[in-house]
């Protein structure tokens, strides 16, 4: 179901690839029929292991507001301990949609009234066969199974796009496993 906008905001630590994969979904959004997407990335002391976040703006129509989200619809996280570290899910709207990088359970997670997606993106990623940390493309995965809003064909076959000269077919096996293996709870 296409909706007429959707706000995202991607949370994760610098190296781990939250903008690349948030310029995929962009990318893949567009090609699915969504005329304004912009991704609108927040730096600060940029830095390997640094908290970063990105906004991607989704719409049927044109967008001008450059600003990042701060009632963002749905909410991506690539390193479940940055919930502890500061409180990311401000702003998610009622009924919005988290979905998390995280070895525990689905009932470690409670965010009332609020969609809860979890998946361990970090082992599955590893079994894909890509390096230790690289997660971007197993949370893409996990974005598609969580919010239905895009087919994943489109996601996979943009991945292997942006990855083209690093491990495209990893990268793709990540995402997938991801999604097969993505939890979904309330």
């Amino acid at each position: 179901m296409k909706k007429d906008a959707i706000d995202i905001r991607w949370h994760g630590r610098g190296g781990q690839g939250a903008i690349t994969a948030a310029k995929i979904v962009a990318k893949a959004m567009f090609q699915s029929g969504y005329e304004g997407v912009v991704m609108v990335p927040t730096f600060g002391t940029e830095r390997r292991g640094a908290p970063v976040f990105t906004s991607l703006k989704i719409s049927t129509e044109k967008i001008y507001d450059l600003s990042p989200i701060d009632k963002p619809d749905i909410i991506v996280v690539l390193d479940h301990v940055l919930l502890e570290e500061a409180n990311i899910v401000d702003g998610l709207k009622e009924g919005g949609t988290i979905v998390i990088n995280s070895p525990c359970s689905i009932d470690d997670y409670r965010f009332e009234g609020r969609k809860v997606a979890i998946c361990d993106v970090t082992t599955l990623a590893q079994q894909a066969g890509l390096r230790e940390g690289i997660v971007n493309s197993g949370i893409i995965g996990s974005f598609a199974k969580a919010t239905g809003i895009i087919d994943m064909d489109l996601l996979v076959t943009a991945i292997r796009e942006e990855f083209s000269r690093r491990r495209p077919e990893e990268n793709a096996k990540a995402a997938l496993l991801a999604y097969e293996n993505t939890v979904i709870g309330g």
